[in-house]
């Protein structure tokens, strides 16, 4: 049918729209969030760029929901305020003959959200806690960028590098500032690397510096020069961790768990594609618009209810994670409530000129009080 196919360009064209305002918002969000944790050394520079990738995976889910539901909401409200939706029903046709280009273009990005949400969201959150991990598990030297103090995981040693000698674990222009139960000593070296002893053990080696003990002007203030010093540095597992959060857990591991947490996170992730199954059927009655007001109410009214539903959402996942409510009764009574509010707005929109309906026993009322006030007691 022409309609359907010229309706569905229309909606497609407006999601391509909306779809990019919104990730290029979520990525340059995500892109100053990333920035910065690598500039306070949270993170490797070197890995900044991945974990772009991994935080704007996480997002996608989000982002498509709201883009379907935002494309079908001005594609219908386009047509209430052009006035194509009076010939529409002046021709006979119903508003339910929105529902299936509505669902033609959307249970597309409906099934995408389940496979991002399922999938590749879990390996995207998997991934991106393997690179922190990675990072905060290598030796304190090697966690220190040029040009940066970076304090070592037992927090009392501060360190300073000026330059790394290519891509080798050597570093130039060395600073050490410690603190212990002899006072405070401070290293000044011209290179260091990390060795590993006959036993694991880790080791700081400076080379060709100074060690400074002590307070200047002092008794017992030393000094020293060296041409190669080692310190013993904190020897950590470079094993990653095997326990994981429940929402990096893939979805086939969560069926076979039966606690509170991993049930949570299955609610949640069964949640996304069902939302914006809900929001696209919604947003057809919802697109009523008056064509001698504006529209933007619509948009205004369509945000508070993706936010106020993403919130329930929320709300019911951490009932289920504390234990307050079970997950058999949980994951489906707000997605029903949702689809009686679609019905009843349908039944809303289709009955309009009914006697009994609330728009026109209103009109009535109006028109009571009119005509009372123009009676004239005599």
């Amino acid at each position: 049918m022409i309609f359907q196919r010229a309706l569905r360009r229309e909606m497609a064209a407006t999601a391509g729209a909306s779809f990019t305002v919104l990730f290029s918002i979520c990525v340059t969000w995500t892109l100053i969030a990333v920035l910065g944790k690598a500039a306070g050394g949270k993170v490797a520079s070197s890995d900044v760029i991945a974990l772009i990738v991994f935080a704007t995976l996480n997002y996608l889910p989000t982002i498509l929901i709201l883009t379907s539901f935002i494309s079908v909401l001005m594609v219908v409200t386009r047509t209430y305020r052009d006035s194509e939706m009076v010939v529409w029903f002046a021709s006979g046709l119903s508003l339910t003959r929105w529902v299936v280009p509505v669902l033609t273009f959307g249970l597309p990005i409906v099934f995408l959200t389940g496979v991002l949400s399922f999938v590749a969201t879990p390996w995207a959150k998997q991934k991106s806690s393997e690179y922190v991990e990675r990072f905060e598990k290598r030796e304190d030297l090697q966690k220190v960028s040029p040009g940066q103090f970076k304090e070592s995981a037992s927090a009392n040693r501060i360190f300073f590098v000026e330059g790394v000698a290519g891509k080798s674990a050597v570093v130039q222009n060395v600073f050490v500032n410690t603190v212990d139960e002899k006072g405070t000593a401070v290293i000044v070296a011209r290179e260091g690397v990390i060795n590993t002893g006959p036993k694991g053990e880790k080791y700081l080696v400076l080379k060709n510096g100074r060690r400074y003990q002590g307070v200047p002007g002092q008794a017992d203030f030393q000094t020293m020069e060296f041409e190669s010093y080692s310190m013993r540095v904190t020897n950590q597992n470079q094993e990653l961790d095997g326990d994981r959060d429940t929402d990096s857990t893939p979805t086939m591991q969560l069926l076979n768990d039966t606690s509170n947490a991993a049930r949570a996170e299955l609610l949640w992730r069964a949640a996304s594609p069902l939302t914006c199954l809900v929001l696209i059927l919604l947003a057809i009655p919802l697109g009523f618009v008056n064509p001698r007001a504006g529209s933007s109410a619509n948009l205004i009214i369509a945000l508070l209810i993706f936010f106020s539903y993403n919130n329930f959402v929320k709300l019911i996942e951490a009932s289920v994670r504390q234990g307050k409510a079970a997950f058999v009764v949980s994951w489906w009574p707000l997605h029903v409530v949702a689809l009686l509010l679609v019905f009843g707005l349908f039944a809303w929109r289709l009955n309009l000129n009914h006697r009994y309906h609330p728009l026109a026993l209103l009109a009535a009322l109006k028109r009571s009080r009119h005509a009372n006030k123009k009676v004239v007691p005599q």
